[in-house]
């Protein structure tokens, strides 16, 4: 349940954050910009405080939010200026309505504000900037997110080294790095921006905001007592303004931080105060997020009716429940609090509404995936296919050349005389010869470098496709389990809990197959220790209770180049799942050997063989890509199948390349 609530609350957090910050003297700020739209200032005066109260006002009252844009873009009109600014308020207006038409109005900001040199401007077009990659952000995940952080907003202003805009923008992309339990990196911005705000901005609005993230950051790693430090200095900030709407912010921060310190009796009425501020200011998401942690404490109290009420009131109410996941998570919480308390009839209906959602989410996940591998492979088909079409029209410009040489040659030889007929013919047979042989050697050569590209671009997209796996989501993974193990450890009985601990074995497993998957793509026993030792770990990947896999290695040098090693490698790793899929055998005999600049591969297995026909099909896609290999290294291969079996020879030039 620590996990969930740290999921949702981090989502809150972050959508609180897509905005410009409110000063903590809120009220007087308000009062200060009302004055100004009210009275007579300037209109560039007017038209800057009838933004700002546009973007103050556009959760808690969209009518009066879009009124002060609509104004502020009446007295903006003759300024270019003002003019760029109004995009980027317009798009803050339908961030949480339309998220298309705001990444519109984000970018026209940005085409506007670039034609201005000031450092108000460069902060106006990072904000932009940061804020379009938010409504992309269901699209392309946060790793577009965190590239356009670095790359677009922050640079515009870090050359502003002390301002407190970069202080912000530095926060900003913590938050974004803890919700991806990215928690060390968190950690370092965090303190880049503590290292501006509390020098140069020590009573602001953004230093407010850096101590709760920073506490937030250290609750979700179960480290109360830093924790504790950042939300008392957040304390000092906030306690002299009452009235600020912050201070509902303060109070959930401090609701977390209870809540990792197993504090759930005192827990309870600060929770009431994060409601109260929370309502009063409309801020209806933020109250949701109190009343789901509401709910996780009374049922660890096992007030189970008091909770089952909260969480249908959550349910109800919406502003949570309309994220798929968040809702299918409250499905199985209500299922399990009816089990809980012995109702079983209301718990199998939960149930059953979670698994229904939790098909759909899956299926939908699934779909996605397999268009983007559709896609990559048709633009993969196509370049193929230009490819075959300009190799077959040099060919055929080849022969015309061929044939106009030929009429030529003879020609000339009619010519000259009969008498040197025989001595023309001979020099044309001669040329001839030449010629068909350069041909030869030229298409070799293309056919070589077209299977070297493909081959190449294969392997550079495994091995990316491997490090993301890997290094992003193996990494959260392990993370998020890592975390899960302390605080197990430390709050659950093994035999009480067994539930808890099947669903940590689980993950576990979840991790495994992740890395899998990975090594499949990528094998790092490869670049670490050499080709014998990742082909003896695939064969023990392979190996199984009714298959059992003999691999003899003989003199396979550790000093080949690393691309000999890999399309062995592919070889080796396409003979045995060849063998284990298609064959149905129940034991492989593998022999790798070196001699010089040969490397031989032999492979026998006892299954039900296959017809060598079959190569010449379509369907024999693992084969063609094998003989492909095997032509790139100008090797050759012979295959023996019958019923009672398939062996298959492969002798490989190691310098051929």
């Amino acid at each position: 349940m620590k996990r969930l609530l740290a999921l949702l609350s981090l989502f809150l957090f972050f959508t609180l954050q897509s905005q410009q910050i409110i000063p903590l003297n809120e009220k007087s700020y308000i009062d200060s910009l009302q004055s100004i739209a009210r009275g007579n200032f300037s209109d560039t005066s007017k038209a800057t405080a009838s933004f700002l109260l546009s973007n103050y006002y556009r959760n808690s009252d969209s009518v009066l939010s879009k009124k002060y844009l609509a104004n502020g873009k009446i007295l903006a009109r003759s300024n270019p200026y003002f003019s760029a600014k109004y995009y980027y308020y317009e798009g803050q207006y339908n961030m949480d309505r339309n998220k298309r038409k705001a990444g519109i109005s984000y970018q026209q900001a940005i085409k506007s504000l670039s034609k201005f040199k000031s450092e108000e401007s460069d902060f106006f077009q990072a904000l932009a900037w940061y804020s379009y990659g938010v409504t992309q952000k269901d699209k392309e995940g946060y790793i577009p997110l965190v590239k356009i952080m670095l790359e677009k907003s922050i640079p515009l202003v870090e050359k502003y080294e002390n301002s407190r805009n970069l202080g912000f923008l530095y926060t900003q992309l913590a938050v974004i790095l803890t919700y991806n339990a990215q928690f060390k990196k968190a950690e370092d911005y965090n303190n880049k921006a503590l290292k501006i705000l509390e020098k140069q901005y020590p009573q602001s609005a953004e230093l407010f905001f850096t101590y709760l993230n920073s506490a937030n950051n250290f609750c979700y790693q179960a480290n109360g007592d830093e924790a504790e430090k950042f939300l008392h200095k957040a304390e000092q900030l906030i306690r002299p303004y009452p009235e600020s709407s912050s201070n509902a912010f303060y109070y959930y921060s401090k609701t977390l931080f209870y809540i990792t310190r197993q504090k759930n009796e005192e827990a309870l009425p600060v929770i009431e105060k994060g409601i109260f501020y929370a309502k009063k200011f409309n801020q209806n998401l933020l109250a949701q997020m109190f009343y789901f942690n509401k709910y996780d404490i009374l049922k660890k109290l096992k007030r189970y009716k008091e909770a089952k009420i909260t969480l249908e009131d959550v349910l109800t109410e919406k502003s949570l429940a309309i994220d798929l996941n968040n809702r299918k998570t409250f499905y199985k919480q209500l299922s399990l609090l009816n089990e809980e308390t012995g109702n079983t009839k209301e718990a199998l209906l939960w149930e059953q509404k979670y698994s229904k959602l939790n098909d759909s989410l899956n299926t939908e996940n699934v779909k996605l995936e397999i268009n983007k591998l559709e896609s990559k492979f048709n633009t993969a088909e196509k370049e193929r296919k230009i490819a075959n079409l300009n190799a077959e029209k040099n060919q055929k410009d080849l022969e015309v050349s061929k044939k106009n040489s030929y009429l030529w040659g003879m020609g000339l030889v009619l010519l000259l005389a009969l008498s040197l007929l025989g001595f023309l013919f001979i020099i044309f047979r001669k040329n001839k010869k030449i010629n068909k042989q350069k041909i030869e050697d030229i298409k070799q050569k293309e056919e070589l470098s077209l299977t070297k590209a493909i081959l190449d671009g294969e392997e550079r997209e495994r091995e990316r496709i491997a490090r993301d796996l890997h290094d992003g989501l193996g990494g959260m993974l392990a993370g998020v389990k890592i975390n899960f193990s302390t605080w197990s450890s430390t709050h659950l009985h093994p035999e009480k809990d067994q539930e808890f601990y099947k669903i940590l074995g689980q993950l576990d497993n979840s991790v495994s197959e992740l890395r899998h998957v990975a090594r499949n793509l990528m094998p790092e026993s490869l670049l670490n220790f050499g080709l014998e030792t990742a082909i003896h770990d695939l064969c023990e990947f392979y190996s199984r209770k009714n298959l059992e896999i003999d691999f003899q290695a003989i003199d396979i040098s550790k000093k080949l180049p690393l691309n000999i090693q890999l399309n062995i490698y592919r070889i080796v790793q396409e003979l045995l799942a060849n063998a284990i899929k298609h064959a149905e055998a129940s034991s492989i005999l593998l022999q790798c050997s070196q001699s010089g600049e040969n490397f031989m591969i032999t492979i026998e297995d006892n299954g039900k063989g296959f017809d060598k026909n079959i190569e010449n099909t379509t369907k024999s896609m693992g084969l063609r890509n094998l003989k492909n290999r095997v032509n790139y290294l100008k090797g050759t291969m012979e295959i023996h199948s019958d019923d009672q079996g398939t062996t298959i020879n492969i002798e490989l030039n190691i310098h051929g390349e």
